[in-house]
C-alpha cells in the first residue's frame, strides 16, 4: 500500500526521533502528545539536530526548512486517525499504549496500519485490543532514531504479508535495515542488551567494581563506545527497569529478576539523563558517578 501520512503519538526522545526521520524522508508527520510543552520541546529539538546535519553536509538547508514543514502538531489523539500509518511511541507501559489503541479506534481509516515502538511488550497481545491485528505489528526504532541504523520489525501472530511488507518498505525509504524479530519479551536487541545492563548493575550492587570501573573496563576492554551504566542512564533507568521486569515475567527466568539497585535508583527518582542523575550526576558541567 502507499503510505503518505504517518501519526507519531508521543514527544519524548523516541517520538521526535522518528518524527525527524519521517518528515526528511518526504512523509507527512502529525505528532501528538498530550502535554503543549513536549511538543513545542519536540520541534525544537528537531529543527536544532537537523540543523547538525545541515552543518555536517548530510542534509541541504532547503531539504531541512521542507521537512520541518510537513510536522505538524496536536493535543488532539484522534486528529492522527487518519493517518496511512501511525507508530506509538508512548512510555513502556503496557496500559498506557492499550489506552492509546482503544481511543484511536473509531478515528482510522479502514487501511491504516498500527504499529508500536515498544522495547518490549507483546504485539500479538497489543494487537488484540484493536480491530485490526493483521494490520498491526511491532516498529521497534532504536535510540537516537537519527543516527542509529537498525529497526527492529516484530510480527505478531495475526499480522499479514501486506502489512509486513509495507513495513518493510518504509525502513528502506528511511535509509535504514530492518531485523526481523520474533514476538517474544524485548525481542532481539533488548533481549540481549538489557541483561548485559543489568548484571552492570549488579556488579556495582556487589561491589565487584565502582560506576567508573565497570564503564571503563568495557569501553576499554571490549570496545563498547559507551559503558553500560552510562548507557543505561542514556536509554532511561526506569525503561530498563520496564523491560527487564517483562524478561522476569514473560520468561519466568530468574536470571532475568531485576537488580534491587536499580529498582531503587527508579525510586528515587534518579532516571538518569532525563532527569539529571543516575548512574551519573550531570547537574555540573561534567558527570560525577553517583557511586
Amino acid at each position: 500500500m502507499d503510505i503518505a501520512s504517518v501519526g507519531v503519538v508521543g514527544a519524548g526522545q523516541m517520538g521526535n526521533g522518528i518524527a525527524h526521520v519521517f518528515a526528511l524522508a518526504g512523509y507527512d508527520v502529525i505528532l501528538t502528545d498530550v502535554n503543549e510543552a513536549a511538543l513545542s520541546n519536540a520541534i525544537s529539538i528537531i529543527d536544532r539536530n537537523i540543523e547538525r546535519q545541515v552543518a555536517r553536509g548530510k542534509v541541504s538547508a532547503e531539504d531541512k526548512a521542507a521537512a520541518m514543514a510537513r510536522i505538524k502538531t496536536t493535543l488532539v489523539l484522534a486528529e492522527v486517525g487518519p493517518c496511512d500509518l501511525i507508530i506509538e511511541a508512548a512510555t513502556e507501559r503496557e496500559t498506557v499504549k492499550q489506552a492509546i489503541f482503544e481511543d484511536l479506534l473509531p478515528h482510522l481509516k479502514p487501511h491504516t496500519i498500527l504499529t508500536s515502538n515498544t522495547s518490549s511488550i507483546s504485539i500479538t497481545r497489543l494487537a488484540s485490543r484493536t480491530d485490526r491485528p493483521e494490520k498491526f505489528m511491532g516498529f521497534h526504532f532504536m535510540n537516537p532514531v537519527p543516527v542509529m541504523q537498525l529497526v527492529e520489525l516484530i510480527r505478531g501472530i495475526a499480522t499479514d504479508q501486506e502489512t509486513w511488507d509495507a513495513m518493510h518498505a518504509v525502513v528502506r525509504k528511511l535509509g535504514k535495515t530492518a531485523a526481523s524479530a520474533e514476538d517474544f519479551p524485548a525481542f532481539i536487541v533488548n533481549r540481549i542488551l538489557m541483561p548485559m545492563i543489568n548484571e552492570a548493575v549488579y556488579t556495582l550492587y556487589e561491589g565487584v567494581g565502582s560506576v567508573k570501573s565497570i564503564d571503563e573496563s568495557l569501553k576499554l576492554g571490549a570496545n563498547h563506545p559507551m559503558g553500560p551504566l552510562e548507557l543505561a542512564d542514556f536509554i532511561g533507568l526506569d525503561t530498563c527497569l520496564a523491560i527487564m521486569n517483562v524478561l522476569h515475567d514473560g520468561l519466568a527466568d530468574t536470571k532475568y529478576r531485576p537488580c534491587p539497585l536499580l529498582t531503587k535508583y527508579v525510586e528515587a527518582g534518579w532516571l538518569g539523563r532525563k532527569t539529571q542523575r543516575g548512574f551519573y550526576d550531570y547537574r555540573g558541567e561534567v558527570p560525577v558517578p553517583t557511586r
